[in-house]
């Protein structure tokens, strides 16, 4: 007769889900806070959005599968998906843009693939990625860092621009918006200027772009919160900062006139975001104990390579991408061996 051990806590598949959920949601608001300091309240309005289309396509998707609705609207996932997706793309993203990434997100990249478990890769990411090679305007469109420039816009004024696509004086995007860090780095080098001379543009803090600095570290507080509460096993995010460290710091060190600096490109635009919230996805990163540091640091150098020789300032996006169509081979080649023989 088989026997099975049971130990607590006696949760349903359902109820930890949830809690994971709520977990990494929370593990978010620091850095969320921080975002609406730095770049305004458009944020909120983006997360707001992203998570009432993306339950309504839910909840459209789980009925025409003839799933039941409660176990799989309440579990948390598409609402992590929304908070990810709307905290990763320009705060006052027009709201049509926000609609098409979630829609993509939840019905091509989740639910095409057979709903939350079975997508082969993170639905935020296929969502942005898709919005990044389709609409690269409005996707590289981000406000300076309150400490860089005056204009600031409140929750009304961001409401305005995102739905009407302009502000209350008749103004563009245009007269608010400028480049990101990365983006001016990437540009500047490209141009055979020197990254410590371009680090002292008003731009940019003591290692990164102001506002981008304080936003990565509460992102990796909230990380490492997750790593204290078991939410996520700590391989991924110290594989993949790992990795982008030792290439940034080789890369600086033989050619400091052209590369920038190893902490700029740790503090600066996706990187911990993605090392702790979005690489380690349960569903779509490896399951092993060594897939997990092969996969981390796959992530971390695709991401510098992109970064220095690429097309795009940030490879984040590209980078995990690339990596959730490894899995599968890393997985097979790091099973753990198994001892033992059955008869």
């Amino acid at each position: 007769m088989p026997l099975f051990r049971l130990s607590p806590p006696f949760l349903s598949g359902t109820s930890r889900v949830t809690l994971h959920m709520i977990q990494l949601l929370l593990a978010l608001v620091p850095a969320l806070i921080a975002m609406v300091f730095f770049f305004g309240p458009g944020v909120l309005v983006n997360i707001t959005l992203a998570i009432t289309v993306a339950l309504i396509a839910e909840a459209i998707m789980l009925k025409l599968r003839d799933r039941p609705l409660k176990p799989f609207l309440t579990d948390g996932s598409a609402i992590v998906t929304a908070v990810l997706f709307a905290m990763a793309i320009p705060p006052l993203a027009p709201w049509w843009l926000t609609t098409i990434g979630i829609l993509f997100a939840i019905i091509f990249a989740k639910h095409l693939f057979g709903g939350l478990g079975y997508n082969p890769f993170n639905p935020a990411m296929v969502a942005y990625v898709l919005l990044l090679l389709s609409f690269p305007l409005e996707m590289t469109t981000w406000l300076p860092a309150t400490g860089v420039t005056e204009n600031s816009l409140d929750l009304v004024s961001a409401f305005q621009f995102i739905f009407s696509g302009e502000l209350a004086n008749g103004a563009g995007i245009d007269t608010i918006s400028g480049a990101t860090p990365l983006d001016v780095m990437k540009t500047q080098v490209g141009l055979s200027e020197l990254p410590s001379y371009i680090i002292n543009q008003p731009l940019f803090g003591l290692f990164g772009g102001i506002g981008w600095e304080w936003i990565n570290i509460w992102f990796a507080i909230g990380g490492l919160f997750l790593i204290y509460r078991g939410v996520i096993s700590w391989h991924i995010p110290a594989a993949m900062i790992a990795a982008l460290l030792v290439i940034s710091t080789a890369t600086y060190l033989i050619a400091p006139e052209a590369a920038a600096s190893p902490l700029f490109h740790l503090l600066s635009g996706g990187t911990m975001i993605g090392a702790f919230f979005i690489a380690t996805d349960p569903v779509t990163a490896s399951t092993t104990l060594k897939g997990r540091l092969i996969f981390g640091a796959g992530v971390g150098l695709l991401t510098y390579i992109i970064r220095a020789w690429g097309g795009y300032p940030d490879g984040i996006a590209f980078a995990v991408l690339l990596m959730n169509m490894l899995v599968p081979l890393i997985d097979y080649y790091t099973q753990p061996k198994v001892y033992g023989t059955v008869k």
